[in-house]
């Protein structure tokens, strides 16, 4: 939630629940031509969560591939995991059914999961894709996911949010704190990543490439995309007819704490919230 929401200034008296805290890592992938976005692979740092059982969920069906350690990283085990068991046949398909020949190139920035020779421990049947690394400290310039593509999600995610929150305390009469604290959990939140993952984003996926690759958009011309409302305006009228008072500046914070890595007094503190929670979950 947006600092300035009051359910942020509550959150240390709401007793035995801080969804604030509660993180995942979300690894976002798609192609230049903005036509193809690879199912994402999603780090927890529960593997069953308690909601799961209640909402009978399957993880095979889910629309992330859902793996879990404490602290919720990506590891090079999971990333090659992905690799294998979604990248790798999601591309085959792609260029199957648009009759292009078997290559592709994976585009990595520099991250711990990222090591080298990652080509090596793909399957025989994709050995077609090669694997390129970014220079080190070129993400922010170079790395297209990083230019809007992931803080628009983050924004289309948040929109969803706001959505949800609307829906619930406007039929119910609850209060946004009563709606956080017992109508929102890692369900509701997976629901709302595929949505913003489904959304209009070929826009945003396709200007993204140019600084990495110009030729690939310098014949393209957007002409037949309708006009959208900027995703800020729509979350603050969701705010407003909540009743909170917010600006398109709070959203944009919103979007640029979270890409904020935790310091290590948070990790101990979320480390030691989880636990907790797991404890909970196996005694349930």
């Amino acid at each position: 939630m947006p600092n300035r929401t009051y359910i942020t200034a509550e959150e240390k008296i709401m007793p035995g629940h801080k969804p604030m805290k509660d993180r995942l890592t979300l690894a976002l992938c798609a192609n230049a031509n903005g036509d193809c976005k690879i199912k994402p692979l999603l780090v927890y740092h529960s593997e069953n969560p308690r909601a799961f059982k209640s909402h009978k969920i399957l993880k095979e069906k889910l629309q992330v591939m859902w793996r879990a350690n404490p602290k919720a990283w990506v590891t090079r085990q999971f990333f090659v995991q992905w690799v294998n068991l979604v990248f790798g046949p999601s591309v085959k398909k792609y260029l199957q059914e648009n009759n292009l020949p078997m290559q592709a190139l994976l585009v990595l920035h520099n991250a711990p999961a990222h090591q080298p020779n990652l080509e090596d421990d793909s399957l025989e049947e994709f050995k077609f894709i090669k694997v390129l690394y970014l220079p080190p400290n070129t993400t922010p310039i170079l790395q297209p996911m990083d230019q809007q593509v992931i803080s628009n999600f983050k924004k289309l995610y948040t929109k969803h949010l706001f959505r949800r929150c609307f829906e619930v305390t406007e039929n119910t009469n609850l209060t946004l704190t009563e709606c956080w604290k017992d109508h929102f959990n890692i369900v509701v939140c997976l629901r709302m990543i595929d949505q913003a993952w489904l959304s209009k984003l070929q826009r945003t996926l396709t200007s993204a490439w140019k600084k990495l690759w110009p030729e690939s958009v310098a014949e393209r011309t957007f002409e037949g995309f309708e006009p959208e409302v900027p995703v800020e305006e729509e979350i603050v009228s969701l705010e407003k007819s909540m009743g909170l008072e917010m600006d398109e500046r709070d959203v944009n914070e919103l979007v640029e704490e979270h890409s904020q890595e935790l310091t290590t007094e948070e990790l101990q503190e979320l480390q030691s919230q989880q636990h907790s929670g797991v404890l909970q979950e196996n005694w349930f």
